[in-house]
């Protein structure tokens, strides 16, 4: 397949670094400038030695503001209103600071001096409430890669670099089309938002459909796993994955700022970049301005080359925004490319495989008041405009099958502090509009999706105990434009959904270092438009699809119990879960195939129980030395008959040794999986395996930046394996030993 060179304005970008960083002036003099008006700024320390540090985070969560510290430690928050505010201080290899300060806009200033501390810390957490609290505080399980560790674990797609997290895993057809699975649970149960706001893709409605998201600029990405569709919407019955990136810009930074990557991977050939860059324009306005590109070849596995899965995608954005005293509102468009293959080789399938192009373009309106007084804190409003479009090009250059899907969708969040019992909480409602068009020998009619949503989420604290409660209510109306009363898979006609979800969660620090918790929640899923009317070859699948247009929702109820502990050398958690899904929907082979030969799928809906539990720790015996381990187990099951549901991941689970002084690291780990015997209809077995790889990196401050270059030899032994999720495993394994050298520099 046809692979794009890197877009010409990254490299333009990233040639012009250099000239940008000597146009905003020396670092060294930030410290000498005279105090500005309305501004926070100071400059960040290491306790132990006094030593500026280069690339730390200085938030002001409230404000939803931040800045990164430069070459002398120094940093710059403006338009800051006078008041007291918690200010945060997070960098790796330190333990996050928090202190108030009273700002009474003349120029403050705030010298924040951050303690060594052995264990790695995850910062705050926005995904999981209607405020960001430290991952230790969060009531949900919760991961969050960032910083170095996800430039360690970075891959070309979402799905691959979280597929090592407890409870994650990823199904795929090939490297472009990893999707993430949280607790067995894939497709449209697990949402993916970037910035908070759904991607507006058709990612769910395919094993061959790629995410129209890509990691290499995220500023980091956060998993909730479990039911969480209070805030986020119905659906989200296996949890979410809140990819960030400030694409609009809510902090005007004092200085030309912003972060570049560069990664290269031997076993395909990948050479990823990404720049993104941010300027104030006035003190009022800042722009934010992205581009990137990742081409790649085909995959290389420990027998031989995986044919035609090679990646050609590319993305560009600029956001901007007027940042005022009391708020800001901001827009933001990007653009995302990708032309990828799916190989060849399956049942039906065409020898050379299928190429398949798609395209991204979406808009975002953001505004968020605070208020001095009065009921409510703040009232945020998000609007969203996605146009996506995916072609599957059959060879040598015929349509297969098209998707268009045109997403018009808006929500209000309005949060308060203290009402009543409740000690912070928010009401918000969201509205959206989905337009599904479709096209080559697909015969699911065009179809529209309409849903309205309102919500509440609230909180009680105590001194040592927290309740968190939520409810929320959907109605969804499917529209096909042609009824049909006599079509082959039954009447086609307009269906409307509505239910109510809710959520009731506990918290409990028993001691300093223990925390127990315990959430419960239902959760409600409507059947999308492919469910319920698709009637034709899905090429690039491999498979004839056909809807039912009786199917009804899908309620989950569900539950989770952990306990968290946490010191200065050691991190632990252990959860158990248990969620019970009425008319759980998945396409149910049925033996037969089609006219062409493909095999037939219809979706259907019966009553599962999926249950399982997840461990992680990590353990700083000294300083430098770390170790570390995670696995996690779950069994889905049909509950009338018993027998097992299709494509659950066997128990996984990874360990890892890491000696980290402050300028290097150097780290060893196993990735693991049992053997999946437990199979669905048409599965079959795969073996267990464990998976070696070794990395090290360097971290240096020169002329003022932070840089980063981290280097892993993955699959240290060429280790022949199969992930028991991966269509393509009958024909071919899991990459084989290949190199990969990520390097990141923050200016």
């Amino acid at each position: 397949m046809t692979i794009h060179r890197i877009p010409t304005l990254a490299l333009l970008i990233w040639l012009s670094l250099p000239l940008l960083g000597a146009l905003t002036g020396a670092r060294a003099l930030h410290a000498q400038e005279p105090p500005h008006l309305r501004e926070l700024e100071g400059v960040v320390l290491a306790d132990d030695t006094g030593r500026p540090l280069a690339g730390a985070a200085v938030m002001l969560p409230v404000l939803s503001r931040t800045a990164l510290t430069h070459g002398d430690g120094t940093y710059h928050l403006r338009e800051i209103p006078p008041g007291t505010y918690t200010i945060r201080a997070e960098l790796l290899g330190y333990a996050p600071l928090e202190v108030e300060v009273e700002v009474v806009g003349q120029g403050d200033r705030v010298v924040l001096r951050l303690e060594p501390a052995p264990l790695t810390m995850d910062g705050l957490v926005v995904s999981a409430g209607v405020t960001e609290r430290d991952r230790r505080d969060v009531l949900q399980s919760t991961n969050v890669l960032g910083g170095e560790e996800l430039q360690r674990r970075l891959q070309e797609t979402v799905a691959a670099t979280l597929a090592s997290e407890p409870g994650v895993s990823a199904t795929s057809m090939g490297p472009a089309t990893a999707r993430p699975v949280i607790r067995g649970l894939s497709g449209d149960r697990v949402l993916l938002l970037e910035d908070g706001v759904r991607v507006g893709d058709v990612s769910n409605a395919g094993a061959d459909h790629a995410t129209a998201l890509d990691p290499a600029s995220a500023r980091r990405v956060e998993v909730v796993r479990g039911p969480a569709s209070i805030l986020y919407g119905a659906n989200a019955l296996g949890g979410v994955v809140n990819v960030i990136r400030d694409e609009i810009p809510t902090e005007v930074p004092h200085h030309f700022t912003g972060a570049a990557v560069v990664q290269g991977r031997s076993v395909n050939e990948a050479f990823a970049t990404n720049v993104q860059s941010q300027l104030g324009i006035t003190k009022r306005i800042p722009v934010r301005i992205e581009s990137g590109g990742r081409p790649a070849g085909d995959l290389q596995t420990p027998v031989g080359p995986l044919d035609n899965t090679g990646i050609g995608s590319w993305n560009a954005g600029v956001g901007t925004s007027y940042v005022g005293d009391d708020g800001h509102v901001g827009a933001a468009f990007r653009m995302y490319r990708n032309d990828y293959g799916i190989p060849g080789g399956f049942v039906g399938g065409h020898v050379n495989g299928v190429n398949v192009e798609m395209e991204r373009y979406s808009s975002k309106l953001q505004g968020r008041y605070r208020f001095q007084d009065g009921p409510f804190s703040s009232v945020e409003a998000r609007g969203t405009y996605t146009w996506y479009r995916h072609r599957e090009i059959e060879p040598p250059d015929i349509l297969g099958t098209l998707f268009r899907l045109q997403t018009l969708s808006g929500n209000v969040l309005a949060r308060h502090d203290g009402w009543g019992p409740f000690t912070s909480g928010a009401v918000g409602a969201r509205a959206a509009r989905e337009s599904f068009q479709f096209g080559g020998a697909l015969f699911t009619p065009d179809s529209r999706r309409l849903s309205l949503a309102a919500f509440t989420f609230q909180e009680i604290e105590f001194d040592a105990f927290r309740i968190e409660a939520g409810l929320r209510y959907d109605w969804a109306r499917a529209t096909p434009l042609e009824a049909d009363p006599d079509s082959d898979i039954g009447v086609i006609e307009e269906r409307t959904f509505s239910a109510a979800s809710g959520s009731l969660g506990f918290l409990f620090d028993a001691t300093d270092a223990i925390t127990v918790g315990v959430n419960a929640a239902r959760a409600f899923r409507t059947p999308d438009v492919n469910e319920l009317y698709s009637e034709g070859p899905h090429l690039a699948a491999y498979a004839f699809e056909v809807g039912n247009p009786q199917l009804g929702t899908e309620i989950g109820t569900g539950v989770d119990a952990f306990v968290r502990y946490g010191d200065e050398r050691l991190s632990a958690e252990a959860t158990v879960f248990y969620n019970d899904i009425s008319g759980y929907i998945y396409p149910r082979e049925t033996g037969d195939t089609s006219r062409v030969e493909l095999p037939i799928f219809q979706f259907q809906g019966e009553d599962a129980v999926l249950q399982g539990w997840e461990v992680g720790a990590d353990w700083a015996p000294w300083k430098e030395l770390h170790f570390e381990g995670a696995a996690a187990a779950v069994r889905g099951t049909l509950s009338e008959t018993g027998e097992p549901l299709p494509l659950i991941p066997p128990i996984q689970g990874r360990r890892a040794i890491a000696w980290e002084p402050e300028g290097w690291f150097v780290r060893g780990e196993t990735v693991m999986a049992s053997r999946q015997d437990r199979l669905g209809e048409f599965e079959t077995a795969t073996d267990g395996y464990a998976i070696f790889e070794v990395a090290a990196g360097i971290r240096l401050t020169l002329g003022g930046r932070r840089h980063v270059i981290t280097a892993t030899l993955e699959n240290l032994t060429d280790e022949e394996y199969r992930n028991h999720l991966s269509r393509v495993k009958e024909i071919m394994p899991e990459a084989g030993r290949g190199l990969s050298v990520t390097y990141r520099v923050v200016f």
